[in-house]
């Protein structure tokens, strides 16, 4: 046998077992309800192009398994923060790829410009590739009040003249953020922002610019923008199902119809029957007053599970509510079995997809003030994620 040969099957067979390994923790991802989330959207924009984001690991939902699913779809391009991001993805998503982070201009010779476009802060960016000589779609972004990048108003006429002097340059988008578009009291600051985002547009369309994507709105933003030349729409939080008013917001409703696609699963590795008196996990934080069962699962605040549930969350399995009990570990959290017959090998959902579910993302945030996006942003990249339908 040859070494090309037996190379091949080490390989092969390394792979194999990689995935018929039976993990103790997944994370199931809906791809029914990925699609219909972005469907919602489409269907409430219809002449909008909408541009799913999957910054972040795709909010801690996984990267790579996003973009596949998101491959039954049409839309202007995927949006991601850093160039690593775009690298992951740039083959197996049929999509061009928006890069909206920052990117060191000694770093720009290095790109893949025919695959993705680039969110471009500065002249020094521009420059750095308008030396490239090969096409490049730039997206220009201005700051409308959100202060944390963009260009200034007074910074707008060198940044086009220094487009014009490339000609490789294309600028293919103009994007702002909106920063108070969760506010459920008035949209004031949000009217302002569009206001001034539309006289800078203006401002770039009057020089002979004609940018193809005019993008303003995040999910939040998507039911207040009333801007005069957005035609795309940046779906974040909403593509994972996660609606970002509050139910006082008079927009509320307009996005209620988003479904979570996530569900975070666990196994009992271990059962241990307590005494009274017995106490739990660092610093004793629980003691059982009663006999207590109590089942050990095998994950904690490094692969998702905060640290703040301790004593204060709880897991489910099927109608069974199992409350967390003491100090939640690195990799590990013990709930509380007393009353049913769960054991070692039994499976238990960490956070549903169901939102009356008390260990739903929503209800993480309603009943203990925490925040959605971190929850799910905090999700380990160790945890294998399954696409189900």
């Amino acid at each position: 046998m040859s070494l090309y040969t037996r190379l091949h099957k080490l390989v092969y067979g390394r792979h194999r077992a990689a995935r018929l390994y039976q993990p103790l923790n997944r994370i199931e991802l809906s791809r029914a309800a990925v699609l219909e989330n972005f469907s919602l959207l489409q269907r409430q924009h219809p002449k909008f192009s909408i541009m799913p984001v999957l910054k972040a690991n795709a909010y801690g939902h996984g990267l790579e398994e996003m973009a596949d699913i998101l491959n039954a779809v049409n839309c202007g391009f995927l949006a991601v923060d850093g160039y690593f991001e775009a690298a992951k993805i740039r083959f197996n998503s049929k999509h061009r790829i928006l890069v909206m982070g920052y990117i060191k201009s000694e770093n720009v010779p290095l790109l893949d410009t025919k695959r993705c476009s680039f969110v471009v802060q500065d002249k020094a960016g521009l420059e750095a590739f308008g030396r490239l000589r090969r096409p490049v779609r730039i997206h220009m972004e201005l700051n409308t009040g959100m202060n944390r990048l963009g260009l200034q108003p007074e910074e707008v006429d060198e940044y086009l003249a220094t487009l014009k002097r490339f000609p490789n340059l294309e600028l293919e988008g103009v994007m702002s953020h909106l920063a108070d578009a969760d506010n459920e009291a008035n949209d004031i600051f949000t009217k302002a922002q569009i206001a001034a985002f539309d006289k800078q547009v203006e401002r770039i369309l009057s020089q002979g610019f004609k940018p193809k994507f005019i993008h303003i709105a995040q999910t939040a933003g998507s039911a207040k923008s009333q801007s005069a030349y957005a035609n795309g729409l940046r779906l974040g939080i909403g593509l994972y199902g996660i609606n970002p008013l509050s139910p006082k917001d008079l927009h509320y409703k307009d996005l209620s119809g988003l479904k979570p696609i996530l569900e975070l699963k666990s196994t009992i590795i271990k059962v241990i029957d307590l005494k009274p008196g017995d106490k739990v996990s660092y610093n004793g934080i629980f003691t059982a007053k009663e006999p207590t069962r109590i089942g050990v699962l095998p994950l904690g605040y490094y692969e998702g599970v905060i640290r703040e549930l301790s004593n204060a969350g709880c897991v489910t399995n099927s109608s069974n509510v199992l409350p967390i009990v003491g100090r939640i570990c690195m990799n590990h959290t013990t709930v509380n079995l007393t009353g049913n017959n769960l054991t070692v090998g039994d499976e238990v959902t960490i956070f549903s997809a169901n939102p009356t579910n008390p260990n739903s993302v929503v209800r993480l945030y309603t009943d203990h003030k925490l925040f959605s996006y971190t929850l799910l942003a905090g999700l380990s990249d160790s945890v294998r994620r399954v696409i189900v339908q």
